[in-house]
């Protein structure tokens, strides 16, 4: 399957529509991850839609919980049957809330945050030894895991061997467990870090699909690894949520579940 190149109006579709599945899936919880692809749906709608070969790329989630996004949106391109999302985080189903090493969808997910980039670069350095100029390896990383020693040793690998075919996508919504990023350890400037450890930064609007696509296309056509940066909102899409919601672990009782999926249905998703 090789994704089409397709206007503004159609990824900020695609990017409601992963929304869309994403309450579904939290729904019967009650709870979950559901501020991940509230914040990177564009990102990844744009990565899947105009990017990524999945019969000829690599795809890395590093940070595990973040395979929600995953799922919402190998269903949207019909890599993933649909009907599996029904299952998503009950026991034993293969969708898991946290990613494990039998996730489908992806090529490699990560429970350890940090760690991601470092299989990507595997990826990435295993193709040009064998000799593959073609494929691309992406990889979906969040700005908390930018407090992780090993994903720094991974991007000084990378920029030193100019990976050219590596590209992280990643999620800045300043959102972690133990609250904002930016109270928790100071990661900015964030372009100017990669920037010094050899890799092409593109800083954005995570929510601005016509700056992710350009970004996007710029990254593909350096002779370094690329970093795009997307600065987004846990709570983007969704205006119905609290004011103090919770953007790492959204509560979602079912009446505010209801409302979320009247409010996706009505915009078209």
């Amino acid at each position: 399957m090789t994704p089409s190149l397709t206007g503004s109006a159609e990824l900020r579709r695609f990017a409601d529509a992963m929304r869309l599945r994403a309450v579904r899936m939290v729904a019967p919880h009650g709870f979950g991850y559901l501020g991940q692809v509230l914040s990177s749906a564009e990102a990844v709608a744009t990565l899947y839609r105009t990017c990524y070969r999945p019969e000829t790329d690599q795809i890395v989630c590093s940070p595990g919980h973040y395979i929600i996004a995953a799922f919402a949106a190998a269903a949207e391109t019909g890599q993933l049957d649909e009907t599996l999302l029904s299952t998503y985080g009950h026991e034993d189903s293969a969708l898991e809330a946290i990613g494990t090493e039998r996730s489908p969808a992806v090529d490699l997910t990560c429970g350890s945050l940090g760690t991601g980039l470092s299989g990507a670069v595997g990826f990435a350095l295993s193709n040009r030894l064998r000799g593959d100029d073609e494929a691309r390896v992406f990889v979906i990383v969040s700005d908390g895991e930018l407090e992780e020693g090993q994903l720094w040793e991974a991007a000084l690998f990378a920029g030193h061997h100019r990976l050219d075919r590596l590209v992280v996508v990643l999620d800045a919504n300043d959102s972690q467990v133990d609250g904002p990023v930016s109270s928790i350890t100071t990661i900015e400037p964030m372009a100017a870090k990669w920037e010094s450890f050899g890799w092409d930064a593109y800083d954005v609007d995570g929510h601005d699909v016509d700056a992710l696509s350009e970004a996007l296309a710029s990254a593909l056509q350096t002779d370094r690894p690329s970093v795009v940066i997307a600065r987004t909102s846990t709570t983007r899409g969704l205006s119905v949520l609290p004011a103090d919601a919770d953007g790492h672990f959204i509560k979602l009782p079912a009446a505010l579940a209801h409302e979320a999926v009247a409010e996706l249905e009505a915009r078209g998703a």
